[in-house]
This record gives structure tokens, sequence and C-alpha cells, in this order.
């Protein structure tokens, strides 16, 4: 079996160096050279000089049962050898997100933001898991963590993916959003 529960631990240590931390909205996050992308909750403290986001795998809340068969036949896994890019993006919306109900929440994330069907146009160069951090604690810094993996040559295209996912409706409701970007040391 494997985990639902991760931790993303930032400090002196790790296989992946961070090459850059960037506020994209709201407040920054510590700068720290390596990550360790843990399978499981790391209790305690975060290491002097970094930090630990933690999130839990769930289902998907948004998308509808085609859109799910379109995810799952075209993304790759996790892990892939020539993915030695990646990206730690950190989501915090707003209450006024929250205070949707999950029907408005769809209709802005899918039927106005088309946030599934651009997803789907980066695959399966960009593969991702979704972590979610308020079903943990409600003092969490953050609701989602989304790691992203990549080969070097398709970093342009996830860009260009981030670009049009920030300018659609749904990023009104983004109040906090650090892009953490990262390389994997060879294996």
């Amino acid at each position: 079996m494997t985990s639902r529960l991760f931790s993303f631990v930032g400090g002196d240590s790790g296989p992946w160096r961070i090459t850059s931390v960037r506020a994209v909205a709201g407040e920054p996050i510590a700068q720290t050279p390596r990550l360790w992308v843990v399978p499981d909750l790391v209790a305690g403290t975060a290491p002097p000089s970094g930090w630990v986001l933690r999130g839990i795998t769930s289902n998907e809340r948004y998308v509808v049962r085609s859109e799910k068969d379109h995810l799952l036949a075209r993304q790759q896994g996790l892990g892939r050898s020539e993915a030695t890019c990646a990206a730690l993006i950190p989501i915090r919306k707003s209450p006024a997100w929250w205070a949707l109900t999950q029907d408005e929440r769809r209709a802005i994330f899918e039927e106005q933001s088309h946030h599934t069907r651009i997803g789907l146009n980066y695959l399966p160069a960009v593969a991702r898991r979704l972590h979610h951090c308020r079903d943990l604690s409600a003092s969490e810094p953050f609701d989602f963590l989304t790691w992203f993996e990549f080969a070097p040559e398709h970093e342009a295209s996830f860009n260009h993916m981030l670009a049009e996912l920030r300018a659609t409706p749904e990023w009104a409701y983004v109040e906090r959003e650090v892009d953490i970007r990262l390389v994997r040391d060879g294996r």
C-alpha cells in the first residue's frame, strides 16, 4: 500500500536541490537549499533554517468521470528517470472560495477556468500529485500542495501551463501562492 500522507521538508539536505523560491501571491516561504519528499507525515519541528509542509492525497473533488478518465489515460507517473525538474506549488485560497458550495467551486474551477482541460494539454510531459492540507489541520499554512515533475526540455511548456492557469477566474481566489523550483541530483 502506498502512503497518502506526505511531508515536504525544506532544509540543508535532500535529493532535490531548490533552484528558486518565488512568492506569486501573499507571503513568501523561507529559502532553503534542499528538499526531501517524505511519504509520511513528519512529526515535530522543522529543521533549523527550514520548513515542513504536509498534505494528504485524496479523491478528485472537481472532476467528472469523463475528465478523470482522460487524466488517467494520459498522465504519467512520478519518478520517471528523465523528469529531473520539479516544482512544488503551495496554494492557499481565500475564505470567499471556501464559502462557496461544491458545485459553485466546480463551476469556477472547470466551467469558467477550464482547469482540467488546461492541464490535459500538457500531459504526459508533466506529471503531478495534489496534496490537500485542509484535511489535516486548520493550522496548515496552505490548502493545497501540488508536486510536479518534468524533463528539462518541458520546462517552457510547464511555465506556459502555469501562466494559463494563473490567468483564469479561479486564481482570483488565491491569496497565497509560492512557486518552488527544483532539480533532482543524479541517480
